[in-house]
């Protein structure tokens, strides 16, 4: 055996001990299954040099994700994401396209909405992205989704993409204004009401239950909003039962609640402060508003011994809004025919929410048909029935404002006890005593 044999031996033996014993340490401490590669070696004039390569990538460990949350594009128009990967792969591998239609996840599509696409292909040791080409069928929407049987891969459920067809970019611009108006002529309806109790320095006109029913909604509503939008437990439970669902909430939707609350409140603020002619909040409502909080409260019980969720026991106060937003324009609608006038009653407020309602409708409507999604409306007959609801009580106040109670003012007994009138004195005529009469007539003869 030659110098440079023995060295090399040596080497190698001392080398591959070494890695045995401090990579299988590291194996066996922290599982990260390292691979040995290659050994190099190279002979120069006067030294032996040993190169070593290493395969640092973990199984299970690469991340794959779409450069975007989601696209928007129209029918017979092309779209363009990137898929990307965290780290190069060792190998070549191939990801198949997955489609997710409701809650069904398969590798078809039952509704063609999009053009079929090939697999996507990551050459080993490259990380760059991937572009596909997406081109838009019929109106609709599909979460696009990736699948592979490469176990370097850490998650693949994670890595999805929605896309929306839809018929018409302009009609998406069109809906996001309608939007926004709606939301403004909901918020600023609430002040129409506060600005005439302060200018008459009286609540008198406004019934007490609709306030009573309003506070309860809106706080139910803002729970409801409150536990979606910034409760993690809950975004997680959502996510459980809707994969890869779109969190129903927004910022807007908890401004609007929050916003709402504030403004009742000073609504009934405004109660205590002003002349309210002997109104209070029926027995009738006080014995509604009672079951629907004692009916929270049991929730919360059910809750905190983990019978149900705390998604759950937010769906509970949403059935609260619901009922609540059936009944509360009623008791309003019966004081102003029982009064028959709506004198007190801001027609102000009514203007408003009957305009944000029927943008609302209008709404809906449009992203129906732009989606191709008639199904949110008449799948979904409570948010449609509930604002179709509100509209027709909208459409009665106006109706008592303007035609059958028109300039009406209310009659109101007379509270001041009149005078006592004393009767005449004794042998007076026409009043005036009997001394200050003037002298009888005496004919001329």
């Amino acid at each position: 055996m030659s110098i440079d044999q023995l060295i090399l031996t040596v080497l190698s033996w001392n080398v591959g001990l070494s890695l045995g014993f401090g990579l299988g340490d590291v194996g066996s401490s922290s599982n990260m299954g390292m691979e040995f590669i290659e050994t190099r070696i190279e002979r120069g004039a006067n030294n032996i040099g040993l190169g070593i390569s290493f395969s640092t990538n973990m199984t299970g460990s690469t991340e794959v994700h779409f450069c975007e949350d989601s696209i928007r594009i129209e029918v017979e128009k092309n779209g363009t994401v990137c898929v990307n990967v965290s780290h190069p792969l060792n190998e070549t591998t191939t990801l198949e396209f997955t489609y997710q239609e409701g809650d069904n996840i398969s590798d078809y599509q039952q509704h063609v909405i999009i053009q079929a696409l090939n697999n996507v292909t990551f050459v080993a040791n490259d990380s760059r992205p991937v572009k596909v080409t997406i081109k838009g069928v019929h109106p609709g929407h599909v979460i696009l989704g990736l699948s592979s049987n490469s176990t370097e891969f850490k998650n693949l459920t994670s890595a999805y993409i929605r896309i929306d067809v839809v018929h018409s970019a302009a009609l998406v611009v069109i809906n996001s204004v309608i939007g926004w108006i709606y939301f403004v002529a909901w918020s600023v309806s609430f002040y129409p009401q506060v600005y005439i109790n302060w200018r008459r320095k009286s609540v008198v006109g406004l019934n007490f239950d609709f306030l009573g029913y309003n506070l309860t909604g809106f706080l139910a509503y803002g729970f409801f909003n409150v536990g979606m939008y910034w409760v993690k437990d809950v975004q997680d439970q959502y996510e459980a039962q809707h994969p890869r669902g779109i969190n129903p909430v927004q910022v807007n939707d908890v401004f609007f609640t929050l916003h709402a609350v504030f403004i009742t409140t000073v609504t009934i603020l405004q109660c205590f402060i002003y002349e309210r002619g002997g109104q209070r909040v029926s027995w009738v409502s006080r014995f509604i508003l009672a079951g629907a909080w004692l009916f929270a409260l049991t929730g919360l019980v059910l809750t905190l011994t983990k019978v149900i969720t705390w998604l759950t026991y937010l769906y509970y106060f949403s059935y609260i809004k619901l009922g609540v937003t059936l009944i509360k324009y009623v008791p309003q609608a019966f004081m102003n025919f029982r009064r028959k006038s709506t004198d007190g009653w801001s027609i102000g407020n009514v203007l408003l929410d009957f305009t944000g309602g029927s943008l609302s409708l209008l709404q809906m409507f449009l992203i129906s048909y732009n989606n191709n999604d008639w199904g949110s409306i008449f799948g979904d007959p409570t948010k449609f029935g509930l604002g179709f609801f509100s509209i027709l009580f909208d459409i009665l106040f106006m109706v008592q404002h303007y035609i059958l109670y028109r300039n009406n003012v209310p009659y109101e007994a007379v509270q001041q006890v009149p005078k006592e009138i004393e009767p005449p004195p004794y042998g007076s005529v026409n009043g005036v005593p009997k001394e200050k009469q003037p002298p009888p007539y005496e004919a001329v003869r």
